[in-house]
């Protein structure tokens, strides 16, 4: 892979354990857009990843915007409408808020008013590319909202049902409150991980949970699985699943930074 002048990436490798087709994406968390604000470096690196070759889609991993606010959201989505390739969207803790007007149903509404190719009708849903299985599974809260993110027994059952169902495809998890902290920051701490890290334990295929919201760039493989966070802007993440005649497909996520 070319090395781009003035980025800094690292790579880290992932080996799957059945075939991929060759497939590329981009992670991006915690834009936090605030119209208020200068949001050049959304837009560098929306023009930036339509020059990427072989990119099948975008995800923006919660806290995509600064507050629950309609007009945050709306520029938010004006920017990334801009984008060649489709997007996907996690909620996070600065994303919703009953309180202020913006439950996850109106936020999900607004988007889907926005941009009319957007397909998930809720916080929690599936996507599939080639051979691989994306989730989306939402830790946000919108009536208490917190930085402490909190998967409900509802949506763990979800997440069960889809796992079994597609327990023959590779699998890789998108939501923005990791289950292993990246870092020590208590404040920021999934409320009670160990039954959700429990049910990825009886599912082997899982290969990778993606996540934003800690502020912090990290990579740890706990129990064969990788738990990803990516930092703020100008940090994003490509991420190219590529298959070799060993039939070990890998993936490299390389870690980006625009000026």
């Amino acid at each position: 892979m070319k090395k781009i002048l003035g980025l800094f990436f690292t790579f880290l490798t992932l080996v799957l354990t059945a075939n991929a087709k060759d497939m590329r994406f981009v992670q991006i968390s915690d834009v936090r857009f605030n119209s208020a604000d200068d949001n050049g470096q959304l837009e560098k690196i929306v023009k930036e990843i339509n020059k990427l070759k072989d990119t099948e889609f975008v995800v923006f991993t919660g806290d995509n915007i600064n507050r629950p606010d309609t007009k945050d959201l709306e520029g938010f989505l004006k920017e990334v409408k801009k984008l060649n390739v489709p997007f996907y969207i996690v909620i996070g803790d600065k994303d919703v808020s009953k309180h202020k007007g913006m439950s996850k149903k109106e936020y999900i509404n607004i988007v889907k008013k926005q941009v009319r190719k957007y397909k998930p009708e809720t916080p929690n849903y599936v996507f599939e590319y080639n051979d691989f299985v994306f989730m989306v599974v939402d830790g946000s809260k919108d009536v208490i909202p917190g930085t402490n993110g909190f998967y409900k027994e509802d949506v763990l059952v979800r997440l069960e049902e889809q796992l079994n169902l597609y327990a023959d495809k590779n699998i890789i998890i998108f939501q923005h409150f990791p289950l292993i902290p990246p870092s020590n920051r208590e404040a920021y701490y999934t409320f009670k991980p160990e039954k959700y890290l429990e049910l990825l334990s009886r599912h082997n295929n899982v290969k990778a949970v993606i996540s934003g919201h800690f502020g912090v760039n990290s990579e740890q493989k706990v129990n064969g699985i990788v738990h990803i966070s990516t930092a703020p802007l100008p940090n994003y993440r490509v991420i190219d699943i590529m298959d070799y005649e060993t039939q070990n497909p890998t993936i490299w996520a390389e870690l980006k930074n625009v000026k």
